[in-house]
């Protein structure tokens, strides 16, 4: 029987179980476990002392130390056997020490320490037991060979008995019954009784170091109780502490939570807040470094957790926890911010709370607020971006506003919405959506937040408070004088540029340093917006003092002018007559109005950006963007109806799907997000409205979509009706009230009428037999009929929803099926088009309805050329045949000014005038600008009205030839689809006779894929475009050598809008015949590189794009013509250009010839939209292989020399930029030798500069960029003396070193340094030398230029002589 067990000594021992001695282990090796446990289960249940018998004892450690080949259920068997014997151990230590026999119980004192010991080796050898629950250590791979199998299906047998998980809460139940004795009456000795105890709670630590035990509550709470009951009732807190570090500095951040929560239990329900405290000053006392983030995420995991549930605590430890601010490690940094936001909204609860400590408390808030705010600048964005969830979370607080601090989460919040970091944007869009949401200026206008409406309170309350002040104007005081010029800044702050961020708050918390009287009852209420609760205090009170803005003055101060003592006292009389409380609300109510202000125009000034936000690349600032203006609308905010414009474009992203962030919350894609927010926005119902005014209010917000859009706003909204109409969210209820709001008989405004067809137009497009269909009549006879005629908008827009009857089937691309179904051409819409496109008219608006009057025919008649036949002979015999009017009166000249005509009945029909407010209309004007048509006063001339209505002829006939040459495509399509359902019907037939051979089924596949080589119909086609359209007898071509006359006679031809018309009917017939466009297009350059109107000279570039496509070869010999419109003066004509070179080049349809340089430039345009073309071209072409890097040489030396030659700056930025896409290393060695190269090909120092600049740009990651480097050094040695091409090789040489390749060749960098150096002193000394000798020069010349004088006076006097 054992008599002493060295506790301390075999529970080191039992860590390494490999070299752990047991006695008479080769005999245990001889025997089965099983006989050998039963034998030892048998003494133990017997008699539960007999654990002291070596034999028993030897047994249970030779197979804890042999648990991994040990079968799992003699493992189980083995666990029962120590948790029994333990169990009646105890149980007999209890009844002894009840007894009081000292020698009885220490009788106990072994058996106990050996159970404990068992148990802890038994929680650690378990982790090798291989059990289907356990999430211990991976199996060993079973062995190969024979008895592998053998060995792998034993295993799976053993883990399917038995599972540690589910004994681990009855063994830890039975801890904490053995950590209830009174251990320091059976351990007299300090160092015994730690030793037992830390045998007994080791399978508690064991287990807590295990995730997938700790998932489990009944195991984790066990867990808690035995650490807990460990600390308070037998002191082992360091053990705790060390456990508690140690655990967070090496198994990782899953250790960090269950800690934290034990800490928590052990602080609360056991009242021993020691041991956190302990915790919290080792954590603070540390350093943490940059490189490692494991351990400082799980130190910072745990912080946040412990502070969020025990913030008290971390509240007595901030002091020194504070001082993780300036940590190298980002996680402790943040943790220490959500800290400070705990212990705010922890705080705030107290202010509910009348007390003396109430001051104290704002005074601690206002300076952890201080604290966040300070680290705005770190250098780490996910810092920064923790600031920002922090203070959303801050903005939650119910009852408590932080009014003052608001407004500088505001300020910063719109400072960070330019924030590099895109998850730093996205924090502060969140942030400014929650300081909508919950803004404390609800006391009025129903917390809307429309300037006007709180500048007139603001500007009416002031009046009041100056109507009591003005009483005493008779008291000289200077400082009324300067309280009245602040009081007036709040109504100029609009028109300010953006403040910083001191500024701001100056503006806002200085209200009252100037208020006079009422000045302390200001200062009671601390900056508390909330005006019907004077008495309540705010948590920002004093935090002037610590803003460092100077202290207020005291109420009773002197004044140094003389007082006027009547004025006084008439003063105190008036005054009596009004209540104290008055006084005080009326400046509390200013105070609230002038916060309000602030807080709406700086919402005001980050509209501005958001807009930008919405084409941001990262998804989730987009969601957020979205998100802002959808709040921003509800509230009110001036500008937030920009936002929901622009966000209409936002339909085109192509990301649709719902994702899911790191915290579980689903995203929707971009697009599905846009259309839920437009529905809840316009289309969601109103409660308490009639369902009637439902229809109504619906059919409103679709037209007023309307109201100022741009083209590319009604394209967005067109699609994005026609998805909603697809998904049946517009009901039929609202199709009707559109379609009563068109045809209405009563004078309505012209927008409405004209928004709801825009609007039927777009939703016919998904269904076009519900929407449009039954409703043709209707159109014909307004839009088309009296209506139409006084508006031409109207009818405009009625022919485009006439020409979506065909709804929007799409032509499957490679198929000859057309589903276009087309009207005879005696259908009551043609006549009625064909009506309405010949009534005398003299706006501008009849391009834009003639041009889809055409479209319209095109789109739905069988025979569109019979139409435009008899149109066009209708025109020119109106042109020719009709009697001119010498002299026109004064109000058809008005009417022909332009769209903005007011409508009456000054002229012989309504047509000539048009209805008011087209001016308004933003797309209305862009259709005349599409058509590049401008309207030019009439001239009392004979031929006045001629050209005007030759102006419309011509027009007319070149839109029809664009139109009839895309029909005679659709022809084509038409034919070779008849030929193949002829040929496909013969083939059947032949099929039904014999089955064709292997060849001639080879051969029909070949023809399907690759077609006829010889297409007859495709000839037949290009003869007509060729021979017919443009030809000498038809009709197009009677017109054609006319059109061309005018455009080259510009001195002949003055009239603008002939000369328009003239020029768009060009451009379109270029497109028709190659041999019209051989012969006329050096005409399109000329008028490109000559006319005065950007218009015409942006038409010009659009035209000889689409010539390019139609006629590569004509073009591609010309193509350098076309880069000129990139040195166009007008931002409009260099902007198309651009977009045109971009598609052409992109497309490989014009082949670039060393004119990128041109392109380059624009890359530092002074216009944005030119500049992000740019960019957007060179990132497309970087695609494209080696073509940044075969056109570099060209674009450098045309940046850097030449006529054309940019600004150094400018040259740098771009090169900057255009450098990114040399991604290759290769490349980069490559270029590297040609830069040093053209060193010996330039002699200006600007070019020596910006060569050495370029060679700055590239990585020289590689030994071979550096050699070849080095190897062109003869090229630029004599350059070096320049200061700037010497300090950019120092760049190359420090870049070079930072390379951590192995192949670093630092020896040749030191030595290549050296080299630079001598050349460089050697260049100035060279240069010094050329200076003087030029010196030198001059004087002789000057010395000879004296000589020859003085000889020539010499001469001149003798000849006189």
């Amino acid at each position: 029987m054992l008599e002493s067990f060295d506790l301390q000594a075999e529970l080191s021992a039992c860590a390494q179980p490999d070299t752990y001695d047991v006695p008479y282990e080769d005999e245990f090796a001889n025997k089965g476990t099983n006989d050998l446990l039963e034998a030892a289960v048998e003494a133990v249940a017997e008699n539960s002392d007999s654990i002291r018998d070596e034999e028993t004892l030897d047994v249970y450690r030779y197979l804890l130390k042999n648990a991994a080949t040990t079968p799992g259920v003699v493992m189980g068997k083995l666990l029962d056997s120590i948790s029994s014997g333990l169990k009646a151990e105890l149980e007999a230590t209890v009844r002894d020490v009840e007894s009081g026999e000292q020698e009885a119980y220490m009788s106990h004192k072994l058996p106990l320490e050996l159970y404990a010991f068992l148990l802890a080796w038994f929680a650690k050898a378990s982790e090798r037991v291989k059990s289907g629950d356990d999430d211990g250590p991976a199996p060993p791979k079973p062995k190969r060979g024979r008895g592998g199998r053998t060995a792998s299906r034993n295993v799976g047998k053993r883990t399917e008995t038995w599972s540690w998980q589910s004994q681990i809460p009855d063994t830890l139940n039975l801890i904490l019954k053995v950590l209830k004795l009174q251990t320091q009456r059976i351990w007299t000795n300090t160092p015994d009784k730690n030793s037992f105890l830390t045998a007994i709670t080791r399978p508690a630590y064991a287990v807590s170091e295990n995730p997938q035990f700790m998932k489990s509550a009944e195991i984790r709470h066990a867990v808690y109780e035995v650490l807990c009951i460990a600390v308070k009732s037998h002191g082992q807190a360091m053990a705790l502490t060390i456990h508690v570090t140690q655990s967070l500095q090496f198994m990782g951040e899953h250790m960090a939570e269950p800690m934290a929560e034990c800490l928590y239990r052990l602080s609360t329900k056991y009242d021993h807040s020691q041991t956190g405290d302990e915790v919290l000053r080792e954590i603070a006392g540390r350093t943490f470094t940059g490189q490692d983030n494991k351990t400082p995420r799980a130190f910072a995991t745990f912080l946040v957790t412990y502070a969020e549930l025990y913030p008290r605590a971390a509240h007595r430890q901030l002091a020194l926890l504070i001082n993780q601010q300036d940590s190298d490690a980002y996680p402790l940094r943040q943790a220490i911010i959500e800290i400070l936001g705990c212990l705010i909204r922890e705080l705030s609860q107290s202010l509910e709370d009348e007390g003396d400590d109430k001051k104290k408390i704002q005074n601690e808030i206002v300076g952890m607020f201080e604290q966040i705010i300070d680290r705005i600048l770190d250098n780490n964005s996910y810092v920064r971006t923790k600031i920002f969830t922090v203070l959303s979370r801050i903005c939650d607080i119910p009852n408590v506003k932080f009014p003052k601090q608001r407004l500088k989460m505001t300020s910063l919040a719109v400072m960070a919405l330019e924030d590099k970091s895109s998850t730093v944007r996205k924090s502060a869009l969140s942030l400014l959506i929650k300081l909508l949401e919950t803004h404390p200026y609800g006391h009025a206008y129903g917390g809307l937040l429309q300037r006007e409406d709180w500048t007139k309170d603001y500007e009416e309350v002031q009046k009041q408070l100056q109507k009591v002040d003005s009483l005493g104007d008779a008291v000289a005081n200077a400082e009324e004088e300067t309280q009245t010029q602040e009081d007036e800044q709040p109504k100029k702050k609009k028109k300010k540029p953006k403040k910083e961020k001191s500024e701001v708050d100056m503006d806002v918390d200085g209200e009252a340093d100037g208020e006079g009287e009422g000045d302390e009852e200001e200062d009671d209420v601390g900056g508390d917006t909330e005006e019907d609760e004077p008495n309540e205090m705010s948590v920002d009170e004093d935090g002037e003092d610590e803003d460092g803005r100077r202290p207020r003055k005291q109420k009773l101060q002197p004044r140094k002018s003389q007082i006027n003592v009547d004025a006084i006292t008439q003063e105190q009389e008036v005054l009596a007559h009004m209540e104290h409380n008055d006084l005080v609300k009326m400046k509390l109510r200013k105070k609230y109005c002038k916060e309000a202000i602030n807080f709406i125009h700086q919402m005001e000034m980050a509209i501005e950006v958001i807009v930008k936000l919405l084409g941001s690349k990262n998804k989730f600032e987009v969601l957020e963007a979205i998100d802002f203006f959808k709040a921003a609308h509800e509230y009110r905010i001036t500008g937030a109806q920009e936002g929901i414009r622009k966000m209409l474009h936002l339909i085109w992203t192509k990301d649709n799907n719902t994702t899911t962030t790191e915290d579980g919350k689903e995203l929707k894609g971009i697009r599905q997000k846009l259309l839920e927010c437009y529905k809840i926005l316009y289309f969601d119902p109103v409660e308490d409205l009639e369902p009637r005014a439902q229809i109504s209010r619906i059919a409103k917000n679709l037209i007023e979509r309307t109201y100022e859009a741009t083209l590319a706003e009604l394209t967005s909204l067109e699609e994005m009706m026609r998805i909603m109409m697809e998904e049946n969210y517009i009901h039929r209820d609202i199709i009707a009230k559109l379609w009563q709001i068109y045809s209405v008989p009563q004078r309505i405004p012209t927008e409405q009428r004209r928004g709801s067809i825009i609007i039927l137009g777009m939703l016919g497009i998904a269904k076009p037999l519900d929407v449009l269909h039954p409703q043709i009549d209707l159109m014909l006879k307004v839009g088309l009929g009296k209506q139409g005629k006084i508006d031409l908008t109207l009818a405009r827009y009625t022919c485009v929803a006439l020409q979506r009857l065909n709804g929007s089937a799409k032509k499957v691309k490679g198929s000859l099926e057309d589903k276009t179904k087309r009207l005879p051409m005696d259908h009551p819409v043609f006549k009625k088009l064909l009506s309405t496109v010949v009534h005398t008219c003299r706006s501008v608006d009849w391009f834009g309805l003639a041009e889809q009057v055409i479209n319209t025919v095109y789109a739905l008649g069988e025979h569109p050329d019979e139409f435009c036949n008899t149109l066009i002979k209708q025109l020119a015999q109106r042109v020719w045949n009709n009697p001119r009017s010498a002299k026109p009166d004064q109000s058809q000249s008005q009417s022909q000014t332009g769209p903005s005509q007011q409508e009456g009945g000054q002229g012989d029909d309504a047509m000539d005038e048009d209805q008011p407010g087209d001016a308004t209309q933003i797309s209305d004007q862009l259709a005349t600008q599409a058509s590049g048509i401008s309207a030019a006063p009439r001239t009392q001339s004979d031929d006045v009205a001629d050209c005007f209505e030759l102006s419309q002829l011509l027009f007319v006939v070149g839109h029809v030839a664009i139109k009839q040459l895309v029909f005679l495509e659709l022809v084509e399509r038409e034919w070779k689809r008849q030929k193949e359902v002829k040929e496909a019907a013969e083939k059947a037939a032949a099929g039904t006779t014999g089955g064709k051979d292997a060849k001639d089924k080879q051969a029909d596949e070949l023809d399907q894929v690759a077609g006829n080589a010889e297409d007859e119909i495709g000839d037949q086609i290009s003869a007509i475009r060729e021979a017919e359209m443009l030809g000498d007898n038809s009709l197009l071509g009677v017109f054609a050598p006319m059109i061309v006359q005018i455009c080259g006679s510009p001195h002949k031809f003055k009239n603008r809008t002939l000369r328009a018309a003239c020029h768009l009917s060009l451009c379109k017939l270029l497109c028709v015949s190659s041999t019209f466009t051989d012969k006329h297009h050096r005409l399109l350059f000329k008028i490109l590189e000559t006319s005065k109107d950007p218009n015409i000279r942006a038409n010009s570039v659009i035209a000889l794009g689409d010539v390019a496509v139609s006629f590569n070869t004509i073009i591609d010999e010309n193509s350098g013509d076309l880069y000129k419109g990139l040195l166009d003066a007008d931002p409009r004509v260099k902007k198309t250009t651009l977009m045109v070179l971009t598609h052409l080049i992109l497309n490989g349809m014009i082949k670039v010839k060393g004119q990128l340089g041109e392109m380059a430039k624009c890359v530092e345009d002074e216009d944005v939209r030119i500049q992000d073309l740019a960019k957007l071209f060179f990132s497309e072409l970087s695609t494209k292989e080696n073509a940044i890097y075969n056109n570099l040489p060209d674009i450098i030396s045309h940046l850097s020399s030449g006529v054309n030659a940019t600004d150094e700056d400018k040259f740098e930025s771009t090169m900057k930029y255009i450098f990114t896409f040399i991604e290759k290393e290769k490349q980069a060695e490559a270029i590297v030798e040609k830069l040093c190269q053209r060193f010996r090909l330039t002699e200006e120092p600007r070019q020596w500069r910006d060569i050495a600049f370029c060679l700055s740009l590239l990585p020289f990651k590689s030994e071979r960029s550096v050699k070849k480097l080095i190897e062109g050094l003869q090229f630029y040695r004599d350059k070096l003396h320049e200061p700037k091409v010497f300090e950019r090789f120092q760049q190359i040489l420090d870049k070079a070193r930072q390379n951590k390749s192995k192949d670093k060749p630092d020896a040749e960098l030191d030595e290549f340094e050296k080299i630079l150096e001598e050349n460089r002193a050697q260049g100035a000394e060279d240069q010094a030398l050329q200076n003087r000798v030029a010196k030198k020069a001059k004087k002789r010349a000057k010395a000879a230029g004296r000589g020859r004088g003085k000889k020539a006076a010499a001469a001149a006097a003798e000849e006189e002589e």
